[in-house]
């Protein structure tokens, strides 16, 4: 939990999983007003904004309960919990589909009973006619489809992770590249991506082309790669790389020279689709 300064003075609470802190979740924390926080159910389950990435995408305090601590709660008993750590609650947002306690027994209704302040329900939010889910965005995400998981996010999908070592072959026989050591991100369906891309503690992100998957033309090991365009940087300590749309599938090539053949063809790839964000 967050400070017992935090809490105290809280009046509204949002109440969730929040995976992805989607356009859906957005609703939710609109609700929240200056003094509103957001309670993360944890379950350990999350792999768009696993544990702490959640508070890159809000201005509000983020409260993490696990979710052993609740799991067996009654509504009365939930509510008990609430109001002892939030003394000042007034308000309870949820989404329309808000279940808790065993067997996900009790909603939004048992809670508004209980409740002497506001619970507030946000309806289903749709995009494009699809109701916005965390699920439906992992599934977007498996396939590739990561312009369509980020029409359901509102933002760019993010993996951060530490810089490493790679095979040593980028600099002298391909393009240089930063390797990523990534844990607890779903990252999407392997091939090779136009991204920006974010080093250490700089502001703004740089204009990149990114490789998920396994270098079956070298090692045949697992990578993460990104190469900046127009920039010789390549060494720093973390990098944060966000993913914009899908140029190609992974595939092998006959020949190192074949593959960087490629590789120019897909840093072509990369700038138009970077061109075309900026019309």
């Amino acid at each position: 939990m967050k400070s017992a300064t935090v809490m105290k003075n809280v009046e509204a609470i949002a109440i969730g999983g929040f995976d992805g802190m989607h356009e859906g979740h957005q609703h939710l924390f609109a609700e929240l007003g200056e003094q509103g926080a957001i309670v993360v159910i944890e379950t350990g389950y999350a792999n768009l904004t696993p544990g702490r990435e959640r508070e890159h995408f809000t201005h509000h305090p983020v409260v993490y309960v696990p979710l052993d601590e609740i799991r067996t709660l009654d509504d009365t008993g939930f509510l008990a919990y609430l109001c002892k750590r939030f003394p000042k609650l007034a308000r309870i947002v949820v989404g329309y589909d808000f279940r808790f306690g065993k067997d996900r027994r009790f909603s939004h209704e048992e809670l508004a009973k209980g409740f002497s302040g506001e619970v507030k329900v946000i309806d289903e939010v749709t995009i494009g006619g699809d109701s916005v889910h965390s699920h439906k965005i992992r599934a977007k995400l498996i396939i590739g489809d990561v312009e369509g998981a980020n029409r359901f996010l509102g933002h760019n999908y993010t993996v951060r992770g530490e810089a490493v070592r790679g095979q040593g072959i980028g600099q002298t026989e391909l393009v240089p590249t930063i390797n990523m050591l990534t844990h607890g991100f779903l990252l999407p369906k392997e091939g090779v991506y136009a991204t920006l891309a974010r080093i250490d503690d700089e502001e703004h992100y740089r204009p990149a082309v990114s490789f998920v998957g396994h270098r079956v033309t070298t090692d045949g090991s697992f990578a993460v790669e990104t190469h900046i365009l127009d920039d010789t940087l390549q060494k720093c300590h973390r990098i944060d790389v966000g993913f914009l749309s899908r140029i190609r599938d992974n595939q092998q090539f006959k020949s190192l020279q074949d593959l960087k053949l490629q590789i120019t063809r897909d840093i072509i790839a990369a700038r138009k689709a970077h061109r075309q964000l900026e019309l």
